[in-house]
């Protein structure tokens, strides 16, 4: 079936584990968050120590070990995170990428610029803080 807009399964993993252990009084492991999303713990723990990179978590080893938030929850967008991980948004005017159209007017009436730009409004202004209720 097909989907207009989607998340991926690595920026999915990213967005819903950051606001777990944000919501979370103790650490929690890659098994936990996996479980909770339903996803490979093998998915998890790379798109973990992604976000460690990027300083979003903290994380520490051992039997007792786990992730915990660094980030101030109320400056961390959903952007930062979503780019973390696919990479900066391209806004461009054509949905194929053509410098020169063949048309006068853009025949999907440029619908792709205007979602991309829709999305990541969306996304920046969607904060980590305002999910921890």
């Amino acid at each position: 079936m097909s989907k207009i807009v989607s998340l991926s399964e690595a920026a999915s993993i990213a967005i819903h584990g950051i606001i777990l252990i944000a919501r979370s009084s103790v650490s929690l492991n890659v098994l936990q968050i996996a479980e909770a999303t339903g996803t490979s713990k093998h998915h998890v723990a790379k798109v973990m120590q992604r976000m460690v990179k990027e300083n979003f978590i903290g994380s520490q080893r051992g039997p007792t070990g786990g992730f915990m938030l660094t980030a101030d929850p109320a400056n961390l967008t959903f952007l930062q995170i979503y780019e973390a991980i696919e990479g900066r948004i391209e806004i461009t005017r054509c949905p194929m990428d053509k410098k020169v159209c063949p048309f006068e007017k853009c025949i999907l009436d440029n619908i792709s610029n205007r979602m991309t730009l829709e999305f990541k409004d969306y996304l920046s202004k969607q904060l980590v803080s305002d999910y921890l209720a």
